[in-house]
């Protein structure tokens, strides 16, 4: 082993935040890409819960979550200062994000699994977070000040799935701001950088 390991599924928005973070930090790892239903057994014998991403260091250590990853890449090297801005708003956005946005954007994507409401329900559940998101970049370019930083690139991966699910709809929807926001994110270098198609690993 020569270089971390990095278990990813490229359309993941975990493990787009965590790729991300790795090629910010300027740190090379060896991706090796799962298809969800056939995951190489080394994935499951090292972290049983079987998400992606997971990160094998070279020491040996297995990092299971991708904020983990995140502040780990961060540590070697973190040079547009992501971690600068306020912690305790960042964690905020973060939380809000990962728990009842997630939960809103899981439902609103898949409505089709969860019958008890109406697609419409639970997509305007996920927008009590994006017009917190408008407002903030109604004041600022992004979410945290005039350049990108952690909050950016952990919670970008998911509005944009979420403004996929209906495409048209988001197009007409009234968050000129986050809209721009996300083109940006979506048009950045970084982004476009991570995005490369890896073959399905094999242990074979």
């Amino acid at each position: 082993m020569t270089l971390p390991i990095l278990y990813s599924y490229r359309r993941c928005p975990y493990a787009m935040r965590a790729r991300m973070a790795l090629k910010y930090a300027g740190i090379t790892v060896e991706i090796r890409e799962i298809a969800l239903r056939d995951k190489p057994a080394h994935l499951l014998q090292i972290s049983p819960k079987g998400t992606v991403p997971v990160l094998v260091t070279l020491q040996g250590a297995v990092l299971e979550q991708s904020l983990d990853i995140m502040h780990w890449a961060l540590q070697h090297s973190d040079p547009d200062g992501w971690l600068v801005a306020d912690a305790e708003q960042t964690q905020a956005l973060i939380t809000e994000n990962d728990a009842s946005f997630k939960q809103a954007l899981d439902r609103y994507k898949y409505a089709i699994r969860f019958p008890e409401q109406p697609m419409e329900d639970y997509r305007s559940q996920g927008e009590v977070f994006l017009a917190k998101l408008e407002q903030r970049l109604a004041q600022t370019e992004f979410l945290m000040g005039t350049k990108p930083t952690l909050a950016d690139i952990a919670i970008f991966p998911f509005i944009r799935q979420f403004s996929a699910v209906d495409a048209v709809w988001f197009e007409t929807a009234a968050y000129p701001k986050l809209k721009v926001w996300l083109n940006l994110m979506l048009s950045s270098v970084l982004f476009n950088s991570i995005m490369d198609k890896h073959p399905v690993y094999s242990s074979q």
